[in-house]
């Protein structure tokens, strides 16, 4: 059981990587259209909406590298003055409504990406790029943050109550 939850946290650490590794093209798009606006007066028609596509594609992928390295927003006013078993107790209350939240982001953001595919949406803008594979981002961050979720409780249970092998 413990090489299943290594495996849990392997792909939360890859999810971080390939995160990390969107953020260049991120970057090279935004400092393209910079310079095509503003030196050559001459804007892009795809840079912004890329340039967003991108970011949020970053945030939603790097969501189960955040919660393995737990750095997701917690009241630190609070959240910090408890010991680490409390914490961890704390984390083992709240973990059904970061259960619930996973669920529903799955089950609706595969039922979006699903009919997106099905109609081969595309983007309302004049770029007009094909919006599916955008869609299906959702569903699949979900169900890695929904791993990275099930291997924190394990955590949270073995630091509370009791070692796990």
């Amino acid at each position: 059981m413990a090489a299943f939850f290594r495996v849990i946290d392997i792909i939360s650490e890859w999810t971080g990587k390939v995160a990390s590794y969107v953020l260049i093209p991120l970057v090279l798009v935004l400092v393209y259209e910079v310079i095509m606006r503003y030196v050559f007066d001459k804007p892009t028609l795809f840079a912004h909406e890329t340039g967003i596509y991108l970011y949020a594609f970053n945030g939603m992928i790097a969501g189960a590298w955040v919660l393995l390295h737990e750095g997701h927003v917690k009241m630190d006013a609070v959240y910090g003055r408890l010991s680490p078993k409390t914490r961890a107790i704390l984390d083992l209350i709240t973990a059904p409504l970061f259960f619930y939240f996973c669920g529903l982001v799955l089950w609706q953001g595969w039922e979006m990406a699903y009919r997106s595919l099905i109609g081969l949406e595309h983007t309302p803008s004049a770029w007009s790029p094909p919006w599916y594979p955008f869609r299906m981002i959702l569903p699949v961050a979900a169900f890695f943050l929904l791993l990275a979720g099930v291997s924190k409780f394990r955590r949270d249970l073995s630091s509370s109550f009791k070692k796990l092998p």
